[in-house]
């Protein structure tokens, strides 16, 4: 089962329920789905990381691994889905957020030009000014977003238990041919 190669990547429950940082959420950290590693709780994780993925600006891990908590789903897989967003995916999130926001409202946005002067030197001027060019999307672009991020939760959630039950049959049919053979 691939759950035995993930096992050794995961972090020990107790360890981090531990964590002298993080004792303060001791009794939210006990419940066992968050670090289980079965077909609903990975499925949930990676519908809950999806979401929080598309959380715009820095605090997608910090909401993925809260909406895991509240739904008490795997959260090592809800924080590592955020990582489908990358500065390298968001501009066709972006537009696929304005493309079903328009296609919902009916309307055209006007999509601001992205006259930003970045200064490489100074990382501090580049998010408040992409944050400020986020929210002049408008409804739009959020509309857009609330309904690319269930999409994408729901077909994360049916992707993961069609896989892990095909992987699971697959692992089953090799096993009745082992048995067969001796």
């Amino acid at each position: 089962m691939p759950r035995k190669h993930f096992r050794k990547y995961l972090p020990d429950h107790a360890t981090i329920r531990d964590h002298r940082h993080l004792r303060w959420a001791g009794s939210w950290l006990k419940q066992p789905n968050l670090w289980h590693l079965n077909r609903a709780s990975v499925a949930g994780g990676v519908a809950v990381g999806m979401i929080g993925a598309l959380v715009p600006g820095p605090v997608q891990m910090l909401s993925a691994a809260f909406l895991a908590l509240i739904f008490r789903v795997n959260l090592p897989v809800a924080v590592a889905t955020t990582l489908l967003s990358n500065p390298l995916t968001w501009p066709f999130i972006i537009i696929t957020a304005l493309f079903i926001g328009e296609f919902l409202l009916g309307t055209e946005a006007t999509t601001p030009s992205i006259n930003m002067e970045f200064n490489w030197s100074d990382w501090s001027t580049f998010l408040p000014e992409f944050w400020h060019w986020l929210l002049s999307l408008g409804e739009t672009f959020l509309l857009g977003e609330i309904i690319l991020a269930g999409i994408l939760a729901v077909l994360g959630y049916v992707a993961v238990r069609i896989g892990w039950r095909l992987y699971l049959l697959a692992y089953l049919k090799r096993r009745r041919l082992r048995n067969k053979d001796h």
